[in-house]
């Protein structure tokens, strides 16, 4: 996860390190506006900004950054307020006291996990997480969360509350899977009833989770993100560029950015900046392999000597795609190559679980 920590005087100069400790595994990058850093060499890890808070944020959330504010509540308002677009795209978006004494996650709760981040750094530091989403703190189901976890996409964002209204009202949700697609292990929590369909419509579920389309009657239709992207390309290639070749691949098999679960490639790109930057301006994770990994994924595949010699293992694109499957994926696009970066496309095995954790 990206997250940027911006803070204002330099008590919050001290509480935005020690939280950056906690987010270790994370990439965080450190901001400020307290001039005491602007003319302090002791601080080399930490990035004064000079332009206004509207501008920075505007700036950062435009890269779908999270944001932790280190000061008052009002700052981080105000800042963030001209980008606020959807709840579904919106960047995740927390506030601390320079105290370390509470964090409250102000926007993205569910989708973008400002609750769950909240929760960890408080953990940590022994702060008080402010959690205010209806759902968390009456220990209820959310749809949203649920979509999230499971790979699902959201059809219509209104359904979202309608849903969350009948949870919180104690009334039975129902939700109708795609016959084959509901995990026979599955723990169903109180109140949720699953079952499974074969017809195109379901007038009695609440929530139906389904590759098809025309499904009618239902509160909230989530639809699996069903493609996995393997993907290769020369050092420094250009977001831009890369954006143009995954768009033109996927328009050719006729599938949405929204179909997709991962992007995957070997681990010598999980810094590849193009591509990081693609992935996260669109919320799609972006998973990385080693080349062991993925040399045991067995299959006919394209070879190339250059690929081998540079990273070990004669095909990328394929096999990540696959491997990201799991158990029962399909190739279903082979290895195409343009302007040094190559591209395949699996298909993945979904199946709809509950998660508590």
């Amino acid at each position: 996860m990206d997250i940027r920590i911006i803070s204002f005087t330099e008590k919050g100069i001290r509480l935005s390190q020690r939280v950056a400790e906690v987010l270790s595994d994370d990439n965080v990058v450190l901001f400020t506006k307290c001039p005491v850093a602007k003319e302090n060499n002791n601080l080399p890890m930490i990035r004064y900004v000079e332009e206004n808070m509207v501008e920075w944020a505007g700036k950062q959330m435009s890269e779908k950054h999270t944001l932790l504010f280190i000061g008052a509540c009002g700052i981080a308002v105000r800042a963030i307020a001209p980008c606020v677009v959807d709840k579904l795209q919106d960047s995740a978006v927390l506030v601390m006291d320079e105290g370390g004494n509470y964090i409250i996650p102000i926007l993205s709760g569910h989708v973008g996990g400002a609750n769950e981040i909240a929760v960890k750094i408080a953990t940590e530091i022994g702060a008080i997480p402010v959690i205010t989403t209806a759902t968390d703190i009456n220990g209820k189901f959310a749809v949203d969360l649920f979509a999230k976890r499971n790979g699902l996409h959201i059809e219509n964002k209104d359904g979202i509350a309608k849903v969350s209204s009948k949870v919180l009202a104690g009334k039975e949700i129902h939700l109708a899977v795609e016959q084959g697609h509901l995990d026979e292990n599955i723990s169903i929590p109180e109140a949720i009833v699953f079952s499974e369909f074969q017809i195109m419509a379901d007038r009695t579920a609440d929530v139906v989770i389904t590759t098809k389309a025309g499904v009618e009657g239902a509160l909230l239709t989530l639809k699996p993100k069903e493609y996995m992207i393997g993907i290769g390309c020369k050092r420094g290639k250009e977001e831009e560029k890369i954006n143009q070749f995954i768009l033109k691949n996927l328009d050719d098999l006729g599938i949405s950015v929204e179909q997709i679960m991962a992007v995957v490639s070997i681990d010598k790109k999980k810094d590849e900046a193009g591509l990081v930057a693609w992935c996260r301006k669109r919320q799609i994770p972006f998973w990385t392999y080693t080349a062991e990994q993925l040399q045991q994924i067995n299959g006919k595949f394209s070879a190339s000597n250059f690929v081998r010699e540079q990273v070990g293992v004669y095909n990328v694109c394929e096999r990540a795609a696959l491997l990201a499957c799991q158990d029962g994926g399909s190739l279903v696009y082979k290895k195409h190559a343009e302007d040094g970066m190559t591209i395949a496309i699996a298909k993945r095995e979904w199946r709809v679980g509950f998660d508590e954790k």
